[in-house]
């Protein structure tokens, strides 16, 4: 479980959004019947070496946090003013654990940040703010997080674990898949046309969700269906 506990400007707010997802995460990792082991990478405090953090893995999970680094992508275009948590140094050391992790061959589940980590990870950019931003998050005197149907590809990991096209997930994003990665596919998007879930092409069960199944009000049951499914793989 690779989680970012600290990052550049982390307020009180942040911290118990971070702590909260993150605890839910684990319990479904544990209710599901595996045995998480956190992975921490928090600015400023020592890396654990990338050997290291998949020693043992059956699995690995990859949780949101800040906005991920223009540079890790080649932006070229002018920055948003938001741009907030940046850490360089986390971003490359999960863009390399990914890719060490899927050639593993590991199952793989990304969520939030995570997941646009792993578009980078396999060659794809990222819009780093989303102008029209009302399917994603609340406004900014409104509690972040809201609900959104997502819609999913008919062929996708996801179609099939949750047996249909159309899910309402918890969701709380302004940066975003733009290109996708050339090894990747898109998975699931919104209504608006925004990329909200992408798989790997070739890697058996590599899975990118924009949205928040750890989230304290996402539905209990979408969480342990892909959960689930993360520690049977992971079983083997």
């Amino acid at each position: 479980m690779v989680v970012s506990l600290g990052f550049p400007g982390m307020d009180q707010a942040a911290a118990g959004i971070q702590g909260s997802t993150t605890r839910h995460a684990f319990e479904a990792v544990r209710l599901a019947g595996g045995r998480p082991r956190l992975v921490p990478y928090t600015t400023g405090e020592p890396l654990l070496p990338h050997a290291e953090a998949l020693a043992g893995a059956r699995g690995i999970v990859f949780l949101g946090g800040s906005d991920v680094d223009p540079g890790c992508y080649r932006y070229e275009g002018e920055l948003p003013a938001n741009l907030h948590g940046m850490d360089r140094r986390g971003d490359d050391y999960c863009i390399e654990l990914m890719r060490r992790a899927v050639d593993r061959e590991l199952p793989l589940l990304a969520i939030c940040k995570g997941s646009q980590l792993l578009n980078v990870a396999f060659g794809g950019t990222l819009i780093p703010d989303i102008a029209d931003y009302a399917l994603h998050h609340g406004a900014p005197d409104e509690p972040l997080f809201l609900d959104e149907e997502v819609l999913l590809e008919p062929d996708s990991h996801l179609a099939r674990l949750y047996g249909r096209e159309r899910l309402t997930v918890r969701t709380g994003h302004h940066q975003a898949v733009d290109a996708v990665g050339t090894e990747l596919r898109a998975a699931a998007h919104a209504h608006d046309g925004i990329v909200e879930a992408t798989e790997h092409r070739e890697a058996e069960w590599v899975l990118g969700v924009q949205w928040h199944p750890e989230e304290q009000d996402a539905e209990l049951a979408d969480r342990a269906l892909l959960f689930g499914e993360l520690v049977r793989r992971a079983r083997g």
